[in-house]
């Protein structure tokens, strides 16, 4: 197999695999209320409250919190749906590096700064927003990790740019 074979290849692999996250991490914002009601349920059946308090408390509150919205204001949750499509419609932009990486890295390096912006959202909204720190810490997470494939990514696509020997066109001032 050729280095340009090879780069190709790891290059997509990185990709399908960000791009599966993206759209399971979308996926799972459609049924909130459900899914909070399943993890306290198993949190309970684990015993997590006396190993976890924090965790099972933030649950519970939670779970109580959207059982009251999804009761008196279901309109406010669209703003979830809508989340898990914005995650759904970034995912399929991924495919165009997929398709074409030298040409698409601007994609992989849009992503790389939307995974560094998720860092100040989690810090400045959160405590706006009664977020325990530690839950801060889980969702700034997303970001550190998100950013690690599309790292590697970048690079291999820098080094496929290199071996083709493609000149993206300078934009015009």
């Amino acid at each position: 197999m050729s280095d340009r074979a090879a780069l190709l290849k790891g290059i997509r692999a990185w990709l399908v695999i960000f791009i599966v996250c993206l759209v399971l991490s979308g996926a799972t914002a459609f049924p909130l209320v459900h899914e909070l009601r399943w993890t306290e349920d198993l949190l309970r059946a684990l015993s997590a409250q006396e190993h976890l308090p924090a965790l099972t408390e933030w649950i519970e509150h939670v779970r109580e919190g959207l059982d009251t919205v999804d009761a008196a204001y279901p309109f406010v949750l669209y703003g979830t749906d809508w989340l898990a499509f914005a995650h759904l419609v970034i995912a399929v932009a991924f495919y165009g590096p997929y398709r074409d990486p030298v040409r698409n890295i601007w994609v992989v390096e849009f992503g790389m700064i939307a995974c560094a912006g998720i860092v100040p959202l989690a810090l400045i909204c959160g405590p706006v927003r009664g977020i325990p720190f530690w839950w801060s810490v889980i969702d700034m997470a997303f970001g550190v990790f998100g950013v690690i494939p599309l790292y590697v990514v970048r690079q291999k696509i820098k080094r496929l740019e290199t071996i083709t020997g493609y000149a993206r066109p300078v934009p015009a001032a």
